[in-house]
C-alpha cells in the first residue's frame, strides 16, 4: 500500500514551510535595518580623517571627473533625514541651510570652506530623489567650471 499522506498532513507540511519562509524573510529585514541603522550612525558621526586625507581623496575624485572633460562632479550622497530639518532648508534653498547638516555632511562642508572654497571650487547641496513626491537623499556637488 502507497504512504499517501492525509490532507491535514499536507496542510500542516506547507503552513511550516510558510512559517520557515517569513520567519526568514523576517530576520533579513531586521538585518537590512540594522545594517541601515549603521551607515545612518556613521553618517552622523565625523569621519575622524585629516585635511591631509581629505585633499587626497578630493583630488583623485577631482582629476577623474577633468579626465572625463566635466566640471562637476557628486562627490557624496546621504539621506535627507541626518539634517535637522529632514533637508527641507536644502529643498527650499534657504540663507543658513549649511546649519542644518550634521555629521560628515557637515564635516564636507566645513573642510570646503577651509580648503576649497580658497582655491575658487564651489559646492551645491541639492535633493536628488524624491520617492513619492517626498525629499529623499542628498547631494553634494563640487564644481570648478
Amino acid at each position: 500500500m502507497l504512504n499517501l499522506p492525509t490532507a491535514k498532513d499536507l496542510q500542516t507540511k506547507i503552513a511550516l514551510a510558510e512559517a520557515e519562509k517569513a520567519s526568514a524573510a523576517a530576520k533579513a529585514h531586521d538585518a537590512a535595518e540594522a545594517e541601515k541603522q549603521a551607515f545612518l550612525d556613521r553618517l552622523t558621526r565625523p569621519s575622524g580623517l585629516s585635511d591631509e586625507q581629505v585633499i587626497e581623496k578630493a583630488a583623485h575624485i577631482i582629476n577623474r571627473a577633468v579626465e572625463n572633460g566635466l566640471t562637476s562632479v557628486q562627490v557624496f550622497r546621504f539621506p535627507n533625514t541626518i539634517c535637522t530639518d529632514d533637508g527641507r532648508a536644502i529643498d527650499e534653498h534657504e540663507e543658513g541651510w549649511e546649519k542644518t547638516l550634521t555629521g560628515i555632511p557637515r564635516e564636507i562642508y566645513s573642510f570646503w570652506e577651509r580648503q576649497l572654497k580658497p582655491r575658487g571650487y564651489h559646492i551645491k547641496y541639492e535633493i536628488i530623489d524624491r520617492k513619492g513626491g517626498l525629499r529623499g537623499d542628498v547631494g553634494i556637488f563640487l564644481s570648478w567650471g
